[in-house]
């Protein structure tokens, strides 16, 4: 291990660092509109049995090759494959590429949460008309001020917290950010469960809505299954290396794994019986947590309140996951290039920083980067980062990290370490099962993803 680097004080604290880097807004916002938008129920199933097939052995091997090299991203495979020059190493940049591109817009959609917060505590959000809120949530888009001043403080508070080191910044703020995230999410799900919609959101999430699947609905289910868990940018795999070689590999990618799936149920919980109560339809789309839960929470005792209790956990959630995209960046310089974790904390968050801005001036009247201007197809600059690492630069992320660790790996090396301070992992044909998805099903998922988004299927 390189001298100095950082180690986890314990296996609880990667599962909180590991599950605060899955769950995001992916969790608290993408998975309920999704799934108001599927049908519900049979939907949620699909879901959950890709997560195991797909999402699940993917997490292993990222983690697992994490802890085997004790390394960054990219030092990763080269390490791994015994210190010579090797192709695998593109992965590992790729990796970096992805964390750096998908923060810098990523913490612009943190700001509009950051900034809902305060609209909440402030009285913002307490409007008489119902289409005041779509109009509240267009012009924090439209607004160059708005996006830019809270790019720049999310982008300040997570530099802040990387530059702390594992135990002193990432642990800490894990074990902060994460429990008080699920108790205020608990908070909410028991409010929830006092309201009329809240049993006709049980059956929607829970029930099988056989009626409302297409094929349509069964490739989103398998994309988020393996996005949710911040999987193909490195973002597992840094954190990875940081654990002893000691700790259970398996143990701590299902706890990870877990807690992300329980968060995006909770969410559901959440936010289809506030909705549902409301008089307003689960498959409203993207506009689920900006538009509809303020309008919701305007029109129940509390509101205010529920409306804060709401919005800070998606902040920091949103918070939690900025860290790790961070950390994978300012790794490689402190792995690689020897550099202070200082020096490489502050030039990734500069260059990241940079690189955000204009997805910040995105929805503006902007003459360079605004709305009117097209980067890929019809879409601006956010629109077209979104669009390339979603669609391109995580699947091949993916795609690399599983062929690696299933093909390229050492058999022995890799079994061994699959086993090593595993009881799970020593039972009988674990391996051998983990082995085969990792080989044939992870990829097929992801080509057929990478199909689907191109429009092939």
């Amino acid at each position: 291990m390189s001298e100095g680097r950082g180690q986890w004080g314990s296996r609880l604290s990667f599962v909180l660092a590991a599950a605060g880097s899955a769950v995001g807004l992916g969790n608290l916002w993408k998975f309920p509109y999704i799934t108001g938008m599927n049908g519900g129920g049979a939907f949620v199933l699909i879901y959950l049995v890709c997560i195991l097939l797909i999402g699940l052995p993917i997490m292993i091997g990222e983690v697992l090759l994490g802890r085997m090299s004790q390394s960054s991203v990219v030092g990763t495979f080269s390490k791994l494959s015994g210190g010579k020059p090797t192709p695998w190493v593109g992965v590992g940049w790729l990796g970096v590429a992805t964390g750096v591109v998908i923060l810098s817009y990523y913490s612009v959609v943190a700001g509009w949460s950051l900034h809902y917060v305060w609209l909440a505590l402030s009285g913002g959000l307490s409007l008489a008309q119902p289409e005041a809120f779509g109009e509240l949530f267009n012009a924090t888009y439209t607004d160059p001020g708005i996006n830019l001043r809270y790019h720049t403080i999310f982008m300040g508070l997570t530099a802040m917290i990387v530059l702390g080191g594992i135990q002193g910044g990432v642990e800490r703020a894990a074990r902060v950010l994460m429990p008080v995230l699920l108790l205020m999410m608990a908070a909410l799900l028991a409010y929830s469960t006092t309201l009329e919609g809240f049993g006709r959101a049980v059956d929607f999430v829970f029930g099988f809505h056989v009626e409302s699947i297409t094929g349509e609905a069964v490739l989103e289910a398998l994309g988020h299954s393996f996005f949710t868990l911040s999987l193909g940018m490195g973002a597992m795999l840094t954190y990875g290396s940081y654990l002893s070689r000691k700790d259970d590999v398996i143990a701590v990618s299902l706890a990870t794994t877990a807690l992300d799936t329980l968060v995006a149920l909770m969410a559901c919980l959440v936010l289809f019986p506030i909705t549902f109560s409301a008089g307003m339809e689960a498959a409203n789309g993207p506009g689920l947590v900006f538009i509809n839960m303020p309008l919701a929470f305007s029109g129940l005792p509390g509101g205010q309140l529920w409306s804060v209790a709401f919005f800070i956990p998606l902040f920091f959630a949103a918070l939690s996951s900025g860290i790790s995209l961070l950390e994978v960046a300012a790794a490689y310089f402190i792995d690689e290039r020897g550099w202070s974790r200082r020096k490489a904390v502050l030039l990734t968050t500069s260059v990241i920083f940079a690189l955000g801005v204009p997805s910040a001036l995105s929805g503006s009247d902007n003459m360079v980067f605004g709305a009117g201007i097209h980067w890929i197809g019809e879409r601006n600059w956010f629109d077209t980062f979104d669009y390339l690492a979603s669609n391109w630069m995580l699947p091949l992320g993916g795609l690399g990290i599983a062929g690696f660790a299933a093909w390229r790996l050492g058999g022995k090396a890799r079994e061994a370490s699959f086993r090593a301070g595993s009881r799970l992992g020593s039972l009988p044909g674990v391996y051998l099962a983990w082995l085969q998805l990792l080989r044939y099903a992870v990829p097929l998922a992801i080509v057929i993803v990478m199909l689907h988004a191109l429009g092939v299927l």
